[in-house]
């Protein structure tokens, strides 16, 4: 089954819609959603009915506020879909913190060093994924222990028991300017774990292209508020090719 993860940016409690990675731009959802009028998270779930939801905490990951700012609106949506939540882990203990909220915890290479990722992941086998975050071409990250090469990372991390591995792209967020499949087909070649897109996506269409490439799943919120994919996909998901 190609998993459709339905993705909430959260900032003071409120979903808002990302464009291109430049956080301090981004407005609420419902200003431009043709889906739903409203930018509570827990209303929000309730209408679409998402199976997966990938939740970024922005108040945390822009370094404004702590994770009690929107702890609780977080902790309700987990209780209504599976959950996965970035805000910017960097040790075992933020990564206590977001699985006691949520059931699965990310770590994204710019703020968790591989030490810390290969430390969180032994301790919390299956219920890890790691986002291999990309702007402007380049791996956004402070370890030099983690490599420049995208497929190097993932080959470090390919004997880790993760749960998924993301590919965050930032600059294609929010722009529905699709995603280079030559590349992301190097990087299921390359990796042991299910890999997922997040970035870029704009149609059914493109669901189907990644499908054929071998990603397993994305992550997708644009394309849900523009209508060009329907909500019940994130209920269903699709079967994928072997499957049918």
């Amino acid at each position: 089954m190609f998993r459709v993860i339905f993705v909430m940016d959260i900032f003071n409690r409120s979903v808002v819609l990302a464009k291109g990675g430049v956080r301090e731009k981004y407005r609420p959802v419902s200003d431009t959603s043709t889906v739903c009028s409203s930018s509570d998270p827990v209303e929000i779930v309730e209408l679409l009915h998402p199976k997966e939801v990938y939740i970024a905490d922005l108040n945390v990951l822009q370094g404004k506020e702590s994770l009690e700012t929107n702890v609780e609106v977080i902790r309700e949506v987990s209780l209504k879909a599976d959950t996965m939540l970035d805000f910017g882990i960097s040790s075992s203990k933020d990564a206590d913190k977001s699985l006691s909220i949520a059931g699965t915890a990310v770590i994204g290479t710019e703020t968790g060093t591989l030490s810390a990722i290969k430390d969180i992941a032994y301790g919390n086998s299956g219920r890890i994924s790691v986002s291999i975050d990309i702007k402007h071409g380049k791996v956004m990250k402070n370890d030099p222990e983690l490599p420049e090469s995208p497929f190097e990372i993932v080959k470090l991390l390919n004997d880790l028991p993760l749960k998924d591995l993301i590919f965050l792209d930032l600059d294609r967020v929010g722009t529905a300017s699709g995603f280079d499949p030559e590349f992301l087909r190097k990087l299921v070649e390359c990796s042991r774990h299910n890999v997922l897109l997040a970035g870029g996506v704009k149609d059914m269409e493109d669901l189907f292209t990644l499908d054929k490439l071998g990603i397993k799943g994305a992550l997708v919120a644009t394309a849900i508020h523009s209508g060009m994919v329907p909500p019940a996909v994130l209920s269903s998901g699709f079967k994928s090719n072997d499957e049918k």
